[in-house]
């Protein structure tokens, strides 16, 4: 008698047939591919894993089946930084992109990814279309955009086309209404050459998985951290337990005893108007505003200047990213960037070879 067919991920995440195998896994991306899924399996299998996360290994298997099949950078020469959050809980002015900008204009090499809103106002690259900076394409656009400007802001190439794939095979549905696993656990999707990601997670019922995710993914440390308000990032105002997978251990970070500490959350909120976003963005980056963004921005890019290994410790890191803001360092430098995408985007075409 011919053995029983494992179950594909859709009978097994209905059942909790746990772990989902990276085979199974395989399999599914492969009939996606194909075109051979049956009717409503890919929305069915998306809104499964947002209603009930499956166990750790499978979605470790997951992520490994995925990385089998999209291409991965060598790792860098130099340290490079990410800085990214899962989304969700309180929504903040962009945070982690202020961060980014700031980071870069104090010498940290910065890789920013994201994405477009999908709890908040304005993600990431809703901030970047409306500041007029293009994503990259490609890793030799990365690479050169580090060596000119210390900072690549990445398109979608570095996620695997697989989740492109789901999002046209679940219309009419989109990601934003059943596909919020993909968007939670996209920090681990995303091939990003870096030697050091930092990742805030709102939801602390994910942790556990996140910090083994992180544990098993040796392409790069991870600095996994939380709050109890929820927030995915690093706050002045809340301390914020760090887990560290390099050396496997969780610590806390207590602004106060980095002189940190004024204000309150309600200065961290975005603008009312979206029309006011860039205006206040720009102001925020340049050291204008309340306190509690203000030095929320500075702890952030400090984290870049540490971890991109252009300051020593923690006053270091700190003093020089208020410096880089009192100067107007980070607005010069998205000026710069426009100025690249403008004269790019005016750039003749190259004219073709002509036939032998």
């Amino acid at each position: 008698m011919a053995a029983k067919a494992a179950p594909g991920p859709l009978e097994a995440l209905a059942t909790q047939s746990y772990p989902i195998s990276e085979e199974t896994w395989g399999d599914f991306w492969d009939r996606l591919a194909g075109r051979d899924l049956a009717p409503g399996e890919a929305l069915a299998v998306t809104s499964s894993l947002t209603t009930r996360l499956p166990d750790g290994a499978s979605v470790s298997n997951l992520l490994q089946s995925l990385r089998e099949r999209n291409p991965q950078p060598d790792p860098p020469k130099q340290p490079t930084v990410n800085i990214v959050g899962t989304g969700g809980g309180p929504s903040t002015f962009n945070l982690s992109t202020a961060s980014a900008f700031v980071g870069a204009a104090l010498g940290a090499r910065v890789i920013k990814t994201g994405s477009r809103a999908y709890a908040s106002k304005t993600g990431s690259v809703d901030l970047l279309d409306r500041l007029g900076l293009k994503l990259t394409k490609s890793y030799e656009e990365n690479d050169q955009m580090l060596e000119e400007f210390g900072i690549a802001c990445a398109g979608p190439f570095v996620y695997p086309k697989e989740l492109r794939l789901i999002a046209r095979n679940i219309l009419p549905f989109g990601m934003k209404t059943v596909g919020r696993f993909f968007n939670v656990i996209g920090p681990f999707l995303g091939a990003i050459p870096v030697t050091t990601q930092i990742t805030g997670a709102s939801d602390h019922s994910w942790l556990p998985m996140f910090y083994e995710l992180a544990k098993e993914d040796d392409s790069r440390r991870y600095l996994i951290t939380s709050n109890d308000l929820g927030v995915d990032e690093l706050l002045s105002i809340e301390p914020s337990r760090v887990y560290d997978s390099e050396s496997d251990e969780e610590f806390t970070l207590d602004p106060r005893e980095h002189g940190l500490g004024a204000g309150s959350f309600d200065e961290m909120k975005p603008v009312a108007d979206i029309e006011d976003t860039v205006s206040n963005f720009l102001e925020l980056i340049g050291g204008n505003g309340p306190p509690a963004a203000i030095e929320s921005i500075r702890l952030n890019a400090a984290a870049l200047a540490i971890n991109g290994e252009v300051a020593d410790d923690w006053p270091a890191a700190l003093d020089l990213a208020k410096q880089t803001m009192d100067n107007g360092e980070p607005a010069k430098l998205i000026e710069r960037l426009r100025a690249h995408g403008e004269s790019a985007a005016d750039a003749p075409a190259p004219r073709a070879a002509p036939a032998q």
